[in-house]
């Protein structure tokens, strides 16, 4: 069975690493969107440290609205402002050049639901990552789903559970700040590069041990 997931927006680290085994994953799009999560949000480190873009999203059902049907407000150039953000926080990583123009599309084309959007980035982070990992849909919601295990919540929380490892790396501006974990995919990939599921791999290896 497919792990159950919740839609992120460029996910957490022990997100990344909770799905790199997996060979199907299904995203949750019956749920009541929460407020506050990793579907939204994403950490990445800046040179003033840490740094969370969020997309700004319009809920047409006001609370009652489902994930399948959270729009994302073009108000204001959020994915330019995103973009500019990225650049300025990873230019001076190892592996940005390499990557840049396969992530760049995503601040450039109009996008007008949040699944859509987080959706195709996870595809492509999987295609650079040479991940065989395939991605469906959920077609109702299960609060408890049989024979589905299900990450929706703990993976996308604001506040992780305490149970996730994260080895150091070396972070463009951790002279200044120190190392910050359990960050986006993006400072891993930035900084990593195809080093990333070697790293995730050990995160995931962190967690289970500490179970």
């Amino acid at each position: 069975m497919p792990l159950l997931i919740a839609t992120a927006y460029c996910p957490p680290a022990r997100y990344m690493a909770a799905l790199v085994n997996s060979g199907s994953v299904a995203v949750e799009l019956h749920e009541t969107y929460p407020k506050q999560t990793c579907r939204n949000h994403c950490a990445i480190y800046g040179p003033n440290g840490l740094h969370t873009l969020t997309i700004p999203v319009i809920k047409p059902n006001g609370n009652r609205t489902i994930t399948r049907d959270i729009r994302v407000s073009d108000h204001q150039p959020w994915q330019r402002i995103h973009w500019r953000s990225v650049c300025s926080a990873y230019s001076n990583s190892p592996f940005f050049l390499y990557y840049q123009d396969e992530l760049a599309p995503f601040y450039e084309k109009k996008v007008d639901f949040l699944v859509d959007f987080n959706t195709g980035m996870l595809e492509k982070i999987f295609r650079v990552l040479q991940l065989d990992i395939t991605i469906a849909e959920s077609s109702t919601y299960k609060k408890n789903p049989a024979g589905a295990p299900g990450l929706r919540d703990d993976l996308t929380a604001k506040h992780e559970d305490g149970t996730w490892a994260y080895p150091h790396y070396t972070q463009v501006f951790e002279p200044r700040h120190g190392f910050l974990p359990g960050l986006s995919i993006l400072d891993i990939l930035f900084n990593l590069g195809p080093e990333t599921v070697d790293y995730l791999k050990r995160v995931q290896a962190g967690r289970q041990v500490s179970e």
